[in-house]
């Protein structure tokens, strides 16, 4: 039997405090995961852990045996964000191997490149093509997460040809990271500046939900994030996932029932004739997926879960 696609465990996406992440990477290190990212990836702002804490906890996981990638931010903006990029490029090239980089904008890939330190191309760089995919590879780039959007039909031919030594890691399960801004929604909520945020995130352990005017769930703010409501949620796809060849699943935290979830996929990709059910309440809003599908992002078009939506929602 081939080896079983890994899982990784995504940055968390999310203003947790100190005590809240050490404990969630405590869980990590004893988990099934292979692969587990660590980092703030979102805003500099948030400062509970510091680089050098980021740092250190990529270090005792690696010694726990997992495969660690430290993650830069998605959205650069000072001179401050650049100095501590460089902190963990140099973290990386300290390691000997042992630790990658996850490079969410040009600006990373570049000075991962110039230190020859292998790196991930995070979802935020948007591979569209075989052209721009040997670029990366090129560069140093050892994995590759397609574009949150992309459908099958766009990933299955690009994973196929991809460069030899790259690995596709696909997001698979958590809300949806859409896009990002100059400007902090989660500030401007409360009314205030940016730059005086009170650090309101904390507040919110998986983001502020939006809902439409007709009452529908629909996006979430987090911080200068802009997410999806519901989960998307691969776990039904894990067949198709297989047989595509697939390396790696990108399970995205969030606060509660996180390592359930990660147990349904460790339980469905150890065995294809499992049929493993996400715990009741792993999420508030429902699953979807109809980007791998094709369709409008916020669809749910695979028959499975939807007990779990159903009792989700409430209805």
């Amino acid at each position: 039997m081939p080896n079983p696609i890994k899982l990784a465990i995504g940055p968390i996406l999310f203003y947790w405090s100190k005590d809240e992440v050490q404990n969630f990477y405590l869980q990590a290190s004893d988990s099934p995961a292979d692969i587990v990212y660590v980092g703030e990836s979102v805003c500099s702002r948030r400062c509970q852990l510091r680089t050098a804490d980021w740092i250190g906890l990529a270090r005792d996981l690696a010694d726990a045996g997992k495969e660690v990638v430290l993650s830069a931010l998605a959205l650069a903006e000072s001179e401050g964000d650049l100095i501590a990029l460089r902190k963990l490029v140099a973290a990386c090239a300290e390691s000997g191997g042992r630790i990658r980089l996850e490079a969410n904008d040009l600006g990373a890939v570049k000075v991962a490149a110039e230190a020859g330190v292998p790196f991930v191309c995070g979802p935020h760089l948007n591979v569209y093509n075989e052209a721009t995919l040997a670029w990366f590879a090129a560069k140093g780039a050892t994995a590759w997460v397609p574009p949150l959007e992309a459908p099958r039909s766009l990933i299955e031919p690009l994973h196929a040809s991809r460069p030899a030594g790259m690995a596709t890691e696909v997001f698979a399960w958590g809300k949806i990271p859409l896009a990002f801004s100059a400007r902090c929604f989660t500030a401007r909520h409360y009314g205030l500046k940016k730059d005086d945020c009170q650090f309101r995130c904390l507040d919110h352990a998986d983001g502020l939900t939006l809902a439409t005017r007709e009452g529908q769930s629909f996006l979430t703010m987090n911080g200068i994030q802009t997410m999806s409501a519901q989960h998307y949620s691969l776990l039904a796809e894990l067949p198709v996932l297989r047989q595509l060849g697939i390396d790696a699943l990108r399970l995205s935290p969030q606060s509660k029932d996180f390592f359930a979830v990660l147990a349904a996929f460790d339980a469905a990709r150890r065995d294809p004739a499992a049929t493993p059910s996400l715990p009741p309440g792993c999420t508030e809003h429902g699953l979807c997926d109809g980007y791998w599908h094709g369709q409008a992002g916020i669809a749910k078009v695979s028959a499975e879960d939807d007990t779990l939506a159903t009792a989700a929602c409430g209805a």
